[in-house]
């Protein structure tokens, strides 16, 4: 396929699982209009492609894919001189789906509580984490910021908001959590320019919940043996996002409500 004429945005499909592929695309920076190829070091990678969720494939499929192609486009960043990679780690890492009998182990959950993925998706991003953890160590001038992102939503879902308020049960799989799409780019743009050389992981999420209902009740009727530790007055996120605040200078600004 050829590459997209769009002078802000080309598209170039690739296999990222084939590493010739991402090799190619990794110092590719020509496009349609450009009389030759060109070829260069990227300032910077943000990768955000997989089988974006559990249950789409057979569990061996989403495991395999999202393994390599996280490997593959990490390596040939490094390879090609790139020093700064952000990429969709995942809220299910974190122990998701919740619920009764299998609550967080406290509120709001941050990146300090335990990994305990689900499925072979969480297993995915959970592996991704360690091999941008190893490759960092390898590579001690770059910079790996992997974006644990809540449930993605467009400002076209907000629409179906209502229909949960009468059940809790039907959110309390990701502790009623949720990300304005913008917000999630915001979380990436300034991933690309934080004051930071290392690998972490951060929780990006809403400042509140998908509820109307306070979060302190909802975790009373929910998960009443589960540890607050932190003040809940209204409708605040049971996703911390504190880390992603003082780190990456992160603070939603478009909510549903």
């Amino acid at each position: 396929m050829m590459p997209s004429s769009d002078p802000v945005c080309p598209f170039y499909k690739v296999d990222l699982n084939d590493r010739g592929q991402v090799m190619d695309a990794m110092q590719w920076t020509g496009g349609r209009d450009h009389p030759f190829r060109r070829f260069g070091t990227p300032d910077g990678v943000v990768h955000l492609a997989a089988i974006r969720a559990p249950d789409l494939e057979p569990e061996d499929v989403t495991f395999r894919n999202n393994i390599m192609s996280t490997y593959n486009v990490f390596d040939a960043a490094l390879r090609v001189g790139v020093k700064r990679i952000v990429w969709a780690s995942s809220e299910t890492t974190l122990g998701l789906p919740f619920g009764p009998d299998n609550p967080p182990a406290y509120v709001p959950v941050d990146e300090n509580h335990p990994m305990r993925p689900e499925s072979a998706y969480s297993l995915s991003k959970d592996l991704g984490e360690e091999i941008a953890r190893q490759m960092q160590r390898w590579n001690p001038d770059s910079t790996f910021i992997g974006l644990r992102l809540s449930n993605v939503m467009e400002e076209v879902d907000y629409e179906r908001f209502s229909g949960w308020q009468d059940n809790p049960n039907l959110r309390q799989w990701n502790l009623w959590g949720y990300i304005d799409a913008r917000d999630c780019a915001q979380a990436v743009r300034k991933s690309l320019h934080a004051d930071f050389v290392g690998a972490d992981h951060f929780i990006i999420a809403n400042a509140d919940t998908v509820m109307t209902k306070r979060s302190a009740e909802l975790m009373a009727e929910v998960f009443p043996g589960t540890e607050i530790r932190s003040e809940i007055e209204q409708h605040e996120t049971l996703l911390s996002i504190e880390k992603a605040r003082d780190v990456l200078g992160y603070e939603p600004v478009f909510s549903w409500r």
